[in-house]
């Protein structure tokens, strides 16, 4: 009888995406062997990983994956055809995908605390984890994305505690149930629900199913934390069997958001009889800190240590980040692709940019806004800058013409309602542009989910020289 050892040998197919790099840096530095390739090698996600000793191999070739490998980790970007997922099935190796990994590896016996919703999920996710970790927990956790708090996206370690980014994208080719059902949820927070992800969607009542499934797996003696001024959240959770709470601004919110104030550094707000502050400006980073601060009382932390967390709470990479700032200009980088990302990031930045002169860059490379499904949504959200800039949409020959979004009318939608408008093919042609328009105190945002051609420092560089 052939006895099988554990594994000590990963290799990460697409190994540069924000939680798979997170939890490969995890699992090196619990002493496992990690490979890996990807075919989008860019910072930040590229230099993290060689910081920490891991060389991400660039372009996908069935030699990459080692002989003696235990397991091949297979992203949910990867497709048949792809030549190491080929030879992975030629090979009859392992393989699983990542959340397979977490749940069998990481998270079974765990208090496991789930941050789900179309938006917001990262800095939800972030925020909670800083609570957990300031009140003594050493929570381990896995964030779509690097906070500046802990210096890394993945901790994981043999706390009692999980705080992990729940997405309803599907798992991978051979697995199409949404990654957080494999999660193991005690306790849930359902930031909102919109209709996203149109690769894998038809409609929002597919995207409400996703997250029944998650709740209905929800431990009696569990907790679900529920956006109630959100409609689909409120009723994708109205049969769920463990205890739920209701957080948000509206009358029927048992956790109610009142007295709501912003300044330049942040934004001050009550939850119940509790005051807090947060150094993180807009509407929907109050909703984010007031569902974290819920989730975390479930698990009897002070309102004092959540206070302190939120005040000592320093961000997240790629959400409102500052890259730098030239002949007065100040350049940001956002993560957001969804229109009511966008309108949120923009609304919030007014904030903390009172009077100065904003201008949005977006690049349509999400699965979704490369297709024609926010074509009228996208200028309702980009005109809320004072001037915009769209570059062709992303790997244009993989979405049929039919299909496809039309930057051209969106910029044409924007400069109807009066704001200056352009539609540039890449990103030299846009810094080319932009910077003769550019003058002193000027904001420019540049939203995307991908590299953009390092926009920003080709930005920051035409207008030192």
């Amino acid at each position: 009888m052939r006895v099988k050892k554990a594994p000590r040998k990963f290799h990460f197919l697409g190994i540069c995406g924000t939680a798979m790099g997170a939890v490969a840096v995890a699992l090196q530095e619990r002493e496992f062997t990690v490979t890996g390739s990807d075919e989008n090698v860019y910072p930040p996600m590229s230099t993290f990983l060689q910081e920490k000793g891991i060389a991400p191999l660039e372009g996908y070739r069935a030699e990459n994956i080692p002989a003696d490998a235990d397991v091949v980790v297979i992203g949910n970007a990867m497709k048949r055809g792809n030549p190491e997922v080929e030879a992975v099935l030629n090979r009859r190796l392992l393989y699983l995908s990542l959340p397979e990994v977490l749940r069998n590896f990481f998270l079974r016996g765990r208090h496991n605390l789930v941050v789900t919703g179309t938006h917001g999920k990262t800095t939800t996710t972030a925020l909670l984890a800083w609570i957990m970790e300031k009140a003594g927990r050493k929570p381990g956790y896995l964030i779509g994305g690097i906070p500046t708090n802990f210096g890394e996206g993945a901790r994981l370690n043999d706390s009692k505690y999980f705080v992990i980014e729940g997405d309803e994208y599907d798992t991978a080719f051979f697995d199409k149930r949404s990654k957080f059902v494999h999660y193991l949820p005690e306790l849930v927070i359902v930031n909102n629900i919109e209709f996203d992800h149109a690769d894998i969607f038809n409609n929002l009542d597919e995207i409400k199913l996703s997250f029944r499934r998650l709740l209905n797996i929800v431990p009696q003696n569990g907790m679900v934390v529920v956006n109630g001024d959100d409609p689909n959240a409120v009723e994708v959770a109205k049969d769920c069997l463990a205890q739920m709470v209701e957080v948000g601004f509206s009358r029927n919110c048992a956790q109610r958001i009142r007295d709501v104030a912003y300044s330049d550094g942040g934004s001050r707000f009550k939850l119940g009889d509790d005051v807090f502050e947060i150094p993180l400006v807009g509407e929907f980073n109050v909703h984010n800190a007031a569902m974290a601060a819920t989730a975390a009382r479930f698990y009897d932390v002070p309102t004092t240590t959540i206070a302190s967390a939120f005040k000592s709470f320093s961000g997240i990479a790629r959400r409102q980040e500052l890259r730098g700032e030239a002949r007065g200009v100040k350049v940001i980088d956002d993560f957001g692709h969804h229109p009511t990302a966008i309108a949120n990031t923009l609304q919030a930045l007014r904030h903390r940019y009172r009077g100065d002169r904003m201008w949005a860059i977006f690049e349509p490379r999400s699965n979704t806004t490369r297709r024609a499904v926010f074509q009228e949504q996208l200028p309702e959200a980009l005109k809320l800058a004072d001037g915009v800039f769209i570059s062709q949409v992303a790997r244009l020959e993989q979405i049929p013409e039919d299909q496809r979004l039309k930057p051209e009318r969106v910029v044409a939608a924007i400069s109807e309602a009066g704001r200056p408008a352009f539609y540039e093919q890449n990103a030299d042609a846009i810094v080319d542009r932009i910077v003769p328009m550019l003058r002193p105190k000027d904001v420019v945002v540049v939203f995307s989910n991908g590299g953009f051609d390092n926009i920003h420092e080709k930005l920051l560089m035409k207008l030192k020289s």
